[in-house]
């Protein structure tokens, strides 16, 4: 197993099912969830110091989220140049995040994820295995769809883990 698939596994491996499609949604709902229940001073909570805020965490599964679906799409319509790569710390830090609402966020990544939802479930299953190559390494259009669901539950651990029990 290379550097990239043991990467990759550690996200694949937080979906509780093999019905990753279906995690797709119950991972943005609990998402939701959680982010629904937070006020705006909650918002602003990092655990450790050089740690994102909530607001942060929330603004970093948009974008990354996004950068999945370009790569879904991509590679589902035979893309063949390679894409990009992104830091997500640079992403973070050029976010602006902590700058705005709670509400704002949450509805950013309400519409994401449907957007998500709606690219997802409307692909020909034969396109699911097409590849492409992103950050250097090829991977299927089926293994980006589930890294935006593994990536979110990975992401879900850390708040419920790292972020709630330390709320006042």
């Amino acid at each position: 197993m290379s550097d990239f698939q043991k990467y990759i596994q550690r996200y694949l491996d937080q979906i509780p099912s093999e019905d990753w499609i279906g995690e797709l949604k119950k991972s943005g709902e609990k998402t939701i969830e959680i982010y629904s229940g937070l006020t705006e001073e909650q918002s602003q909570f990092a655990y450790a110091d050089a740690k994102w805020t909530l607001k942060e965490l929330l603004l970093h599964l948009s974008d990354t989220e996004r950068v999945f679906q370009y790569r879904v799409l991509a590679f589902a319509r035979g893309e063949q140049a390679p894409l990009p790569g992104f830091d997500e710390n640079d992403y973070a830090n050029r976010s602006f995040a902590n700058e705005r609402s709670l509400e704002s966020l949450l509805e950013e990544y309400k519409t994401v994820r449907r957007s998500s939802q709606i690219l997802i479930e409307t692909l020909n299953p034969s396109v699911l295995t097409n590849k492409g190559k992103a950050s250097g390494n090829e991977v299927s259009v089926e293994t980006v769809g589930r890294l935006i669901v593994g990536h979110n539950y990975h992401h879900l651990h850390i708040i419920e883990e790292r972020y709630l029990p330390n709320l006042v």
